[in-house]
């Protein structure tokens, strides 16, 4: 059984600044794809944010260099970790409420859970399993009143379950990969290719719908150049590779409760009861992962 795992406060200060800026990144994503496409939104940030991140590395003199032996592997994280990811949750941004797309993409550790016991041996403690329950229910309580718009988008829900399953497996990839680099290396080259995949994406796909950005899509632009693929990224990728994966998956499910509540505040989305429920399971699920065990019990 995987013991619970204790946060180091490196680790609490990166979990907090990736929680608050993941969390309101999700309205400032919809006042981004809202009246432009998608995908060309998302290379745009991935062209301002992949230098500021290079630059990053720069300043702390960490080493660029990926080992020939390793670039297949290297491809293969950035596939599950960010192509696929990317692609898909933003598209489904521009169909869904933000919050829900948030909750949605954040059936994430409910997916890295079952696919880290049938596929890596990842046998998980009582605990962590009551945190995934609670995780759950929370996330059937925050969809409850989007339950009767299924059939009338349902794409935007398929694209963002997929996004969320692919992402799930990427994480579990990520913990377990022998590189002998740095993870600010790693997630460098991933975002450097995922820049190419995704501005080929746009242009075979919408170039026909390109139009001048608006003041609100340059905003949520340089909000996602600079404080998500600059540093949010490096951060998750970072925690995915030093924390057990069930820790480090639920670690974030206050995200989309962030999501949710600023998504309310900002852009007037309806709230109702089963959200304010979920911020108590969203909770309950961190503390059942994250709370050290006793001493008996470790």
């Amino acid at each position: 059984m995987l013991p619970m795992h204790k946060l180091s406060p490196r680790q609490w200060t990166l979990l907090v600044l990736l929680t608050l800026v993941w969390g309101i990144n999700w309205p400032v994503m919809k006042l981004g794809v809202t009246g432009f496409p998608p995908l060309t939104f998302r290379a745009m940030c991935l062209w301002l944010g992949t230098p500021v991140l290079g630059l990053a590395l720069l300043a702390m003199k960490v080493p660029f260099r990926i080992p020939r032996a390793h670039w297949r592997e290297l491809l293969v994280l950035a596939v599950f970790n960010m192509f696929i990811w990317q692609a898909l949750i933003i598209v489904a941004v521009q169909s869904l409420s933000s919050g829900r797309a948030a909750i949605l993409g954040y059936t994430m550790p409910i997916f890295s859970a079952l696919l880290g016991g049938l596929f890596f041996s990842n046998q998980l403690a009582k605990r962590s399993w009551v945190g995934v329950a609670a995780a759950s229910l929370g996330v059937i309580l925050l969809l409850w009143h989007e339950v009767s718009n299924l059939s009338g988008r349902p794409m935007g829900v398929l694209l963002a379950l997929g996004a969320a399953c692919a992402w799930a497996l990427g994480t579990q990839m990520l913990r377990r990969t022998q590189m002998p680099v740095p993870t600010l290396a790693i997630s460098f080259w991933m975002t450097f290719m995922t820049t190419g995949v995704i501005s080929v994406l746009a242009v075979l796909l919408e170039s026909d719908r390109w139009v001048a950005p608006s003041p609100q899509n340059w905003f949520a632009i340089v909000f996602n150049a600079v404080l998500v693929f600059g540093f949010a990224h490096a951060a998750w990728f970072y925690l995915a590779r030093s924390l057990p994966p069930v820790a480090s998956t639920l670690s974030v499910m206050l995200i989309p409760v962030l999501g949710v509540f600023s998504g309310a505040w900002w852009l007037g989305e309806l709230l109702h009861w089963q959200d304010w429920a979920a911020v108590g399971l969203m909770s309950a699920s961190i503390a059942f992962v994250l709370w050290p065990a006793s001493k008996k019990a470790a």
